[in-house]
């Protein structure tokens, strides 16, 4: 309308076609997850567009993208000037435009496309808007203040249990509800949920303030305590006695829990149930004073003891617990409410509109509401529940983390590995990563799980523009230049930060690098015998030192007790200065580190606690292991001969003397190795048993010590997995003395774990079906076209999981891109043709595996082509067999994904493919 705003929504239709609507001409639209909206123009303007699109709509082009959260969904809408960020642009859209297959950057720009702007600025608008209302949660809430549910209010709560540290799933938590308070003007209360003394502790409380103000939330308008309301919690309880609605029960806890019943079985009522109300009263008050020892009589809610919801079988309300002493009470009450009973009641009385719990909490609603009605009355608090962040390869319970504690597998709470967040923030990950990466989950009402690769995205995106780029040698070897002087020390200047960054953050700063006769590069930067495609440092071979010269390996040095690579001898070319006009071109370029002027530091390495993405998962398939099993020994290496550039040594110490930024804790990224920040001296000693090992670790603690927060990507290790099963027999070894990992032909085919969630005919071919196949990707379902047609029904094949060959090549098949290929068993004629299915249980994207651990190889990069003369897949598969049992084998060996083995409904003895 005239003031610039959307007038009219609809809905897309459930249709492989974008939604149309009666118009003068093709819709201005731009759909956002389902949701489509349509400019309104007055009748003139609308002729004018109308007629301008018309005549413009070849070379303004429409974009389609399929909707992520459903398949059958599609976005659409019309590009209609260049932002002055596409990528910002892109990711505020809320999907990656940028990448999709269906169409690219050049394509989305338009051939000269003339700008709309007006129509431009009030879809970006719109975009804000969309962006700011992107889950349920805010739904409930818009409706409820349109409503006047709430009186016009938005107050919510944190309410963690003073109990443990806060890990990664608090954060999300965190962000949501002080995000909201923040969003809709109104205030989010940071409450202690601190009503079981005996796994409390202040140091809890006081870490969770800070865990709380370091992601950049304050709470207000003070900290709360449900400790605070302990005279009021008593006063309802006594008022729930009173109306008839509670009763003191003297039974043993052994006799409540079998009068409970079961799921399958009703409970039955106590023997107390009926007792009068004086009489419960006066019991009630002996548990105030203390007459009772724990556990001789508890008080319980009176609501249903054939309930199908075992939690409203007459809950406890209140037990005895004398000792140990409450962390803010001390002594006061000898007697305690459960969590049931004090977390609603909290909220209601602090005036909390919108309580958001975990899925876990669905089963609790009942009683939730149940107490707030039985004692309060409108407007009231309502809970909303919301699936939790589980994160692959991380652990997100406060019970399991405070295991790995106590038996001293970490070195305490804020061990760098720990997903705590006092683990996160000393690890040096920054507060805006962790609340950009808690936007990209989002929120949702069912459980999933998150990979740990996007948190490391988040980091990165952070990191990228804030850090300065400086040199650092983790594992030296030694090179010496052989046609430089001994005592010459040349200055090569460096910028802190490339040009094309998009930031005004240290732009045009730089730093001088010292280049002498000896240096440091990384034994992983030579190899005396290299595939092809390696452009490092080898024998003969040259490569450019990092904002200097070009040098040539002249000669290698060897152990003569070892055969390691000890040093090598290089020369110089003078006339190849970075920089200079006539300096030329080599393919390789490495980094480096002046050996009498480097900075002697500790660098520790360190990757998940875990082994396994899930690892309850893993512990529920084999009961006879347990969380120690899948725990990572290695998931710290340290460093501890690592040499920096000096200029880290330089910055670190003014920092350390207090010159730097206030509140500025140093990170920096390490060229080629990845994004670190600096920790505190004291050694992480954790798989360290002796005595002298222990004192060597806190002998070294006066040195620098970084902590890498995330690794860079090496495009060598896509080559070199891709060339390992070719080359690795030659035992091809690097400067440091190892030969590379061997990858088996079978893990140089990528099969995956997908399941079926869309099935539609090809529109130009009737024996094949168009499949639409959840891999458990971030981008979505894959496309893949099969010949199924003949075999299957699309009833037969929707829900159904698959192996998916994923890194099949994508090819054509009449006119639809097909991005894999479906496993199948079939007899010699091909005649009869069955599915390979893993278990119903299997995680998408588990990958199968037959003998050996598929963890020990990296997941192929490279593309398959199964026409292709050097293809391994001809090779694969022709071990691939159903054996004579009805079992899909490799070389003879049951095939298998994480949960057990493969299957196949009827062949026997029959091809794979």
């Amino acid at each position: 309308d005239k003031g610039g705003t959307f007038r009219h929504r609809q809905r897309c239709p459930s249709s492989r076609l974008p939604p149309q609507r009666m118009s003068l001409g093709p819709p201005l639209r731009l759909s956002r997850h389902s949701r489509s909206t349509s400019l309104a123009l007055p009748l003139g303007t609308a002729l004018f567009v109308s007629g301008l699109i018309f005549f413009a709509q070849d070379r303004v082009p429409k974009v389609y993208q399929e909707d992520a959260q459903n398949p059958k969904m599609l976005r659409t809408g019309y590009i209609l000037r260049q932002p002055r960020s596409l990528s910002k642009w892109a990711s505020v859209r809320g999907g990656n435009w940028l990448s999709s297959p269906l169409v690219s950057p050049e394509k989305m720009m338009g051939a000269g496309a003339r700008p709309l702007s007006r129509a431009a600025t009030m879809v970006e608008e719109e975009t804000k808007k969309d962006e700011a209302s992107s889950n349920f949660i805010r739904a409930i809430i818009d409706d409820d203040l349109a409503s006047g549910k709430t009186g016009g209010k938005v107050v919510t709560r944190f309410p963690p249990e003073p109990n443990g540290y806060l890990h990664i799933g608090h954060a999300k938590s965190i962000c949501l509800n002080f995000g909201l308070a923040e969003d809709y003007k109104g205030t989010c209360h940071l409450r202690f949920d601190d009503t079981n003394p005996l796994t409390e502790d202040t140091e809890y409380v006081e870490s969770i303030i800070n865990d709380v103000r370091w992601l950049g939330f304050e709470p207000h308008p003070k900290i709360f305590y449900a400790s605070d309301y302990f005279d009021k919690l008593y006063e309802h309880a006594k008022t729930l006695i009173k109306n008839g609605d509670a009763y003191v029960d003297t039974c043993t806890e052994e006799e409540i829990r079998e009068l409970r019943g079961t799921v399958k079985t009703p409970g039955s009522p106590s023997p107390h149930r009926e007792r009068p109300v004086e009489e419960n009263l006066q019991l009630f008050e002996k548990m105030r004073t203390g007459d009772f020892k724990d556990g001789e009589a508890v008080l319980r809610a009176k609501i249903d003891m054939k309930s199908a919801n075992m939690l409203l079988r007459d809950p406890l309300l209140y037990r005895i617990k004398h000792q140990p002493p409450h962390h803010r009470t001390e002594n006061k009450w000898p007697i305690y409410p459960m969590y049931d009973f004090a977390h609603p009641l909290s909220d209601a009385i602090e005036g909390i509109t919108h309580s958001i719990c975990t899925l876990e909490f669905d089963v609790h609603r009942p009683l939730y509401d149940w107490l707030v009605d039985k004692l309060y009355g409108s407007p009231r608090p309502y809970q909303y529940e919301m699936g939790r962040l589980n994160l692959d390869h991380t652990i997100t319970s406060k019970r399991k983390l405070l295991k790995l504690v106590e038996e001293g597998f970490v070195t305490g709470w804020d061990d760098p590995r720990m997903p705590t967040i006092a683990g996160i923030r000393r690890r040096g990950i920054p507060p805006e990563a962790i609340r950009r990466f808690c936007k990209m989950v989002g929120v949702a009402r069912a459980e999933s799980r998150v990979e740990a690769a996007m948190l490391d995205a988040a980091i990165r995106d952070e990191l990228n523009e804030k850090t300065p780029r400086v040199m650092a040698v983790l594992n030296p070897l030694k090179v010496t230049l052989t046609n430089w002087d001994e005592d010459r020390v040349e200055m090569l200047s460096a910028p802190l930060f490339p040009d094309t960054l998009d930031t005004k953050e240290g732009k045009g700063e730089s730093r001088d690098i010292p280049l002498t006769r000896e240096i440091y590069i990384e034994k992983d930067d030579f190899m005396l015998d290299p595939p092809k495609k390696y452009f490092r440092l080898k024998p003969g071979g040259e490569v450019r030192l990092r904002y200097g010269y070009i040098i040539k390996c002249e000669e290698v040095i060897t152990s003569p007790d070892t055969g390691e690579v000890i040093e090598l001898k290089c020369s110089l070319d003078f006339d190849t200065k970075s920089g200079t006009k006539q300096s030329r071109k080599v393919k390789g370029t490495i980094h480096w580190v002046s050996a009498s002027h480097g900075v002697p530091a500790d660098v520790r390495l360190l990757e998940p606690l875990l082994t396994v993405p899930n690892a309850d998962e893993a512990v529920a398939n084999d009961p006879s292991k347990s969380l120690n099993d899948f725990l990572n020994k290695k998931s710290l290496v340290s460093r501890d001969g690592a040499v920096l550039e000096p200029y880290l040594g330089s910055d670190i110490k003014k920092y350390m003397e207090g010159d730097g930024k206030e509140g500025h804790l140093p990170r920096y990224q390490l060229e080629r190795q990845g994004f670190f920040a600096l920790d505190r001296p004291d050694p992480i000693t954790s798989g360290v048993t002796s005595e002298t090992e222990k004192a060597e670790k806190l002998e070294k603690s006066d040195k620098i010590t970084l902590n890498r927060i995330v690794a860079l990507r090496d495009t060598w290790a896509k080559i070199d997995a891709k060339n390992s099963g070719k080359q690795a027999e030659g035992g091809r070894r690097r400067g440091g003395g190892g030969s590379a990992v061997e990858v088996p032909e079978f893990y140089q085919v990528d099969l995956r774990v997908g399941e079926i969630v869309d099935v539609t005919e090809h529109p130009d071919a009737e024996r094949l079906w168009v499949e639409k196949i959840d891999l458990g990707e971030p981008e979505g379902p894959r496309t893949i076209v099969s010949g199924l047609r003949a075999h299957y029904t699309r009833e037969q094949l929707l829900g159904k999981k698959v192996i998916v060959f994923a890194n099949l090549k994508p090819s054509k098949l009449r006119g639809i891109e097909s991005n894999g290929m479906v496993l199948c068993g079939s007899d010699a004629s091909h005649t009869t043709v069955e599915l390979i299915e893993p278990p119903q249980d299997a995680r998408l994207g588990s990958r199968v595996s037959h003998d050996e651990d598929v963890a020990k190889f990296p997941i192929p990069s490279a593309k398959v082509n199964p026409k292709a003369k050097t293809s391994v897949w001809p090779k694969v598969q022709d071990k691939l067999k159903v054996d004579g049992n009805g079992v899909p084998c490799y070389d003879g060996k049951p095939l298998k994904v994480e949960t057990g083995q493969l299957s196949i409904a009827t062949l026997k003895d029959s091809l794979i493919g």
